[in-house]
């Protein structure tokens, strides 16, 4: 069966970097850097960003493109014979399924709060008020499952239409969506009274807020988020390199999806830290940032329900595009694997996948007394799994994969990352990612666990 392929080449970027803009990107990159000195942060993830995630980038998509094939059969196509490679190639499986149990969940929270912006339960709200919609939302699980459900259900449609007429064609337009939503939002943001604090807190370097955190704490913190920021090492991207053409070099394209990614994040912080300052509400991090702490600031806000509509489609456009994107990896390996048709392997997972989403769900209600590893409710501990074992360890064994001779090797992985117009990768690189960057990684993954 001919291998698909993507439309074109805006396609292939938008659905790349959908996968890698997540809601992270929305709540966590702005409160690190708030938290970390500024524009001292923003300067060392981009560092970052260069030398860690672009190099391993060009990697996951170089094993993608050069075998035409998903994870685990990519692996086979390239890997010396007798070598076990592609076990690691069950392990991203296994990493993709256990991050859709969990981000389906939130994507759901984002659901629901669009809809309840949208159908103006905010209006009018007492800003005392706003915690209780989140607590209340965690306490009701047919709420929950609802909204995750359709997030699945929804997820699997778009799939099963097929990588040109379902992926592309859908993801194209939520990321457009998502890129047109994102400025109107930053430029009402910054016409707020008071907004010039908040860009001053967010954007100028300030070495007083830096070492409280320490210089190594900074260092730490934006390589983390440089790394974790594309979701590397459990192959979310490397499918999309087996669709991809021959025409353009992959350092290029992975530039281009870093940008991307990079711009929605550093706009997300001016969506966020100036409306806070303007209403004097403290920028926290994680869930209380976009459940509780925003939504005080739009139902104080002139025309606030609409902003927190826009906002909070926003998000779903966001964590949306991840979900699509991760199912595509789950049904490709079904069908590379099993030899199952898109349709047939859309089903399949989609009724798994919402039952293995279930616990997430119950876990914050009739299951809230569960605790799995090191005290961590069922969310945290599947997020911990993931983020702190499976994307580190994971990239680590794509990059010596990729440059060392008992694997696919330096020189293969060089030529077909240089294939093609475009950025080339330098020769000259080869001791960097042989052994400095491995050593980088490592302390990002020993960093997770400890």
């Amino acid at each position: 069966m001919k291998r698909e392929s993507f439309r074109s080449r805006i396609g292939f970027i938008l659905v790349s970097a959908g996968c890698a803009i997540g809601i992270g990107n929305v709540w966590k990159f702005p409160y690190l850097a708030g938290q970390n000195g500024g524009g001292i942060f923003v300067l060392f993830y981009l560092l970052f960003l260069v030398m860690m995630g672009i190099p391993v980038l060009t990697m996951e998509l170089a094993v993608g493109r050069g075998s035409r094939k998903s994870v685990i059969e990519g692996y086979k196509a390239l890997e010396p014979a007798g070598s076990k490679w592609h076990i690691h190639g069950w392990f991203c499986v296994l990493g993709c399924y256990l991050l859709m149990m969990y981000y389906t969940t939130v994507s759901g929270w984002m659901l629901s709060y669009f809809v309840k912006f949208a159908s103006g339960s905010f209006r009018g709200m007492e800003a005392s008020a706003v915690d209780g919609v989140f607590a209340s939302m965690l306490a009701n699980p047919g709420e929950m499952l609802l909204a995750m459900g359709v997030t699945v259900a929804g997820g699997f449609s778009v799939c099963a239409l097929g990588l040109q007429k379902g992926i592309e064609k859908i993801t194209s337009i939520i990321m457009l969506g998502l890129l047109a939503l994102i400025i109107v939002l930053a430029a009402h943001s910054l016409l707020l009274p008071n907004s010039g604090e908040g860009l001053k807190f967010y954007l100028l370097p300030s070495l007083e807020r830096a070492s409280k955190s320490g210089f190594s704490g900074v260092i730490s913190s934006a390589m983390n988020q440089a790394f974790f920021t594309l979701s590397l090492g459990i192959a979310s991207m490397e499918i999309f390199g087996s669709y991809m053409s021959d025409d353009y070099t992959l350092a290029g394209e992975s530039a281009r999806i870093c940008v991307l990614d990079t711009f929605v994040a550093l706009m997300s912080g001016l969506i966020i830290f100036p409306a806070c300052f303007s209403f004097g509400v403290e920028p926290d991090a994680g869930p209380a940032l976009i459940f509780m702490t925003l939504p005080r600031v739009f139902v104080n806000m002139a025309g606030g329900n609409l902003w927190g509509t826009f906002f909070f489609l926003f998000m779903t456009f966001a964590s949306f595009s991840t979900v699509i994107a991760v199912f595509e990896n789950i049904l490709a390996v079904c069908m590379d694997n099993f030899g199952w048709d898109r349709k047939k392997s859309a089903m399949i997972n989609c009724i798994a996948l919402f039952l293995l989403s279930i616990p997430c769900v119950l876990g914050y209600n009739l299951w809230s007394g569960l605790h799995l590893i090191g005290g961590r409710d069922v969310l945290d501990s599947e997020d911990f799994i993931v983020s702190n074992i499976l994307l580190p360890g994971g990239a680590l064994i794509y990059l010596l994969f990729c440059v060392t001779r008992w694997g696919w090797g330096f020189q293969s992985y060089i030529n077909e990352c240089n294939k093609g117009k475009g950025l080339k990768m330098p020769l000259w690189l080869k001791p960097y990612f042989q052994f400095i960057l491995p050593i980088l990684i490592l302390l990002v993954f020993l960093q997770g666990l400890l």
